[in-house]
């Protein structure tokens, strides 16, 4: 068959398949984000005519409050997925709960026992994945990662380890990928499953040393655990197609470069959708000179082979932390009259990119920009940086002293105290010596929470941070005497960077009274018409209620948020994500909000929607975040329509 030839068969393969799943996405939510991580219902039972119906079906609670952890953080991100009659999710400790999807009652539930003296780098699991197969035991089988690195299989019916799989029903991901210091290696988003495969990615604690974990991409044999092929993002021989981009021949130290987002899956083309974040260490680069490609990168790879099918470098030789940090989310673009196979990516620089599925080529112009350079010394950056023709969807501008916000004259006065001694350059400011002001920050833009997408309306929705962060490099010399005479306490975090000159210290740009130190909206929910490649709108997103000082007014200024929207084919958005106990719907076609409900605690988490009995259900975690200083808490909370009237 020649290439040509090829390449159609697969395209038609690819709309039998899509057609195929339109009846599926009504009843089933069956993979972590919906169909392609769209997280889209096609379900419409709830619509912007009976939302006084929407009410709280069931409400209930893990348990889990990081369980006597010595030094572990909290946060609740599941998204929880449906088969069969049941929700099944994991929690912060990585037990996985199966409960009743129509009541909430616990089926069963899983503890895989992490160990509890030591230290975590993260605190986040995404949830589980689910297989359906021909085996021995266990046909229908769930698969979720945990925090040291672990992969089990469990039968969905039962809860029980699947014997077949790997040790016992547990793999461990941690061998192979370098000298692993437990805690800083792990699974925080579920495994893609990809026909008889599961694709696994990882998390790798930042910012502790130039030679850290390999980012190494897995598949694994779904019922056996048995490795099919495996993908290191940094070139470790010359022969590799990458290499040159990374100078003195540094891949062969280098870590990280890891997928910690969630992975897409396309069956029909073969492909495997990653997005791939920083090499080690995030914020000093003068160990791996070069562009560092697929760091940083959306890459494409086949699904038999873990070869590079194409990629899409979108930050060069990053010294940001700006990680692509959203899941690949597969849909339809409409492009010049033609609805393409498209794969898109929102991004902590606030841009969004998407490209052809198969081929890989931009669906909106980029275009290379120059950008300020270092003048740290042994840092040398990318004279210029790749940007969407879709304007940003968040502010990137350099940060002055007439930006300078406070409620109070010496909050303000402090924070413009910090402008006037810090680099602010706009976006892509280098980090420096004296302190640089990121715009956006290292937590986006956009950041996990991705951007869902209604394919037929054309339109991209995705909720945004607009809040600049402080970083700055120390000279490992100076680091002890800055520390005595106090110039790093309260919020900065200090990292050692070992194998670099320098300590790297960083803390978000906040005032005396814990405000952002620039102005509102320091949140916003941006809608992106896919068609024209334009705004349609943006507004604020949540009040500061439940993060300002109680002296301060509830304003609605739009606040830091994680965690996703969900869009449904009735035209809602429902959310949660603001550092607010609060959710929200919002109308697709205008911004308008329609609807809000308090929670006991912030749902910073993305919502999913299923079926059952007639009914349409939305379900979302409210589990507060320890790094927004938010309340811990552990519900999973499910709506539907209380009323007949539906």
């Amino acid at each position: 068959m020649t290439n040509l030839a090829a390449r159609y068969t697969r395209i038609l393969l690819w709309l039998l398949v899509t057609v195929c799943l339109q009846g599926a996405i009504a009843a089933e939510w069956d993979s972590y984000g919906g169909v392609g991580g769209q997280q889209y219902t096609e379900l419409d039972q709830i619509n912007a005519d009976n939302l006084d119906n929407l009410e709280i079906a069931w409400m209930i609670r893990t348990g889990d409050l990081t369980q006597g952890f010595a030094r572990k953080g909290h946060s609740f991100q599941t998204n929880p997925i449906y088969w069969n009659g049941a929700l099944f999710f994991s929690t912060t400790s990585n037990w996985v709960l199966a409960v009743n999807a129509r009541t909430g009652a616990e089926l069963w539930r899983f503890d895989p026992g992490l160990p509890k003296e030591i230290g975590y780098s993260e605190s986040a699991s995404r949830g589980v994945s689910i297989w359906h197969g021909e085996a021995e035991v266990c046909p229908h089988r769930l698969f979720v990662g945990t925090l040291v690195g672990e992969v089990f299989a469990l039968d969905a019916e039962s809860g029980e380890r699947c014997s077949d799989f790997a040790d016992g029903g547990r793999a461990d991901m941690s061998i192979g990928v370098g000298d692993v210091s437990i805690g800083n290696y792990g699974i925080t988003s579920p495994p893609a499953v990809m026909g008889d495969q599961l694709i696994v990615g990882s998390a790798i604690g930042d910012n502790r040393a130039v030679e850290l974990e390999r980012g190494t991409v897995r598949a694994l044999d779904s019922r056996t655990g048995a490795i099919n092929w495996l993908w290191d993002p940094i070139p470790r021989s010359p022969n590799e197609v990458n290499y040159s981009s990374w100078e003195n021949d540094s891949g062969r130290i280098t870590g990280a470069a890891n997928v910690w987002p969630p992975i897409s899956v396309d069956v029909a083309l073969n492909l495997v959708y990653v997005s791939t974040g920083s090499p080690s260490p995030d914020f000093y680069g003068g160990e791996r000179l070069g562009d560092n490609h697929y760091a940083n990168s959306l890459v494409a790879l086949k699904g038999t082979t873990g070869e590079v099918s194409w990629s899409q470098q979108l930050v060069h030789h990053d010294t940001w932390d700006y990680d692509i940090p959203s899941q690949p989310t597969l849909t339809e673009i409409e492009r010049n009259g033609q609805r393409i196979p498209a794969v898109a990516v929102v991004t902590k620089t606030g841009m969004l990119f998407a490209f052809n599925r198969l081929t890989g080529e931009p669906l909106y112009e980029i275009t290379e920009r120059p950008v300020p350079a270092s003048d740290v010394p042994g840092e040398r950056l990318s004279p210029t940086q790749p940007f969407s023709s879709i304007p940003a969807l968040t502010d990137q501008s350099a940060i002055t002293a007439d930006d300078a916000f406070g409620v109070l004259w010496f909050d303000r006065r402090g924070c413009r105290r910090v402008i006037n001694s810090s680099r602010s350059d706009g976006i892509y400011t280098p980090i420096s010596l004296q302190g640089t002001i990121m715009n956006p920050s290292y937590a986006g833009g956009s950041n996990w929470g991705g951007v869902a997408i209604d394919s037929e309306r054309q339109i991209a929705i995705a909720n945004v941070n607009q809040i600049p962060a402080i970083v700055r490099l120390i000279p490992i010399e100076d680091v002890q005497g800055l520390i005595d005479r106090g110039e790093f306490d309260g919020d900065w975090e200090l990292a050692r960077q070992e194998g670099t000159p320098y300590v790297m210290a960083r803390r978000i740009f906040l005032s005396s009274l814990g405000l952002p130190c620039t102005r509102p909206p320091w949140g916003k929910l941006v809608a992106v018409d896919l068609a024209a490649g334009a705004i349609l709108w943006d507004v604020p997103f949540g009040t500061i209620r439940n993060i300002a000082p109680g002296i301060v007014p509830n304003f609605a200024w739009g606040v830091p948020n994680m965690g996703g929207p969900l869009v449904t084919r009735s035209g809602l958005i429902f959310i949660g994500a603001a550092a607010e106990h609060v959710v929200r719907i919002f109308d697709i076609e205008t911004g308008e909000e329609l609807w809000q409900r308090d929670l006991p605690a912030a749902p910073i988490a993305t919502p999913m929607s299923y079926e059952v009995d007639g009914e349409q259900y939305i379900a979302i975690a409210a589990g507060g975040y320890d790094n927004l200083d938010l309340a811990r808490a552990d519900y999973l909370v499910s709506f539907k329509l209380l009323a007949s009237d539906q």
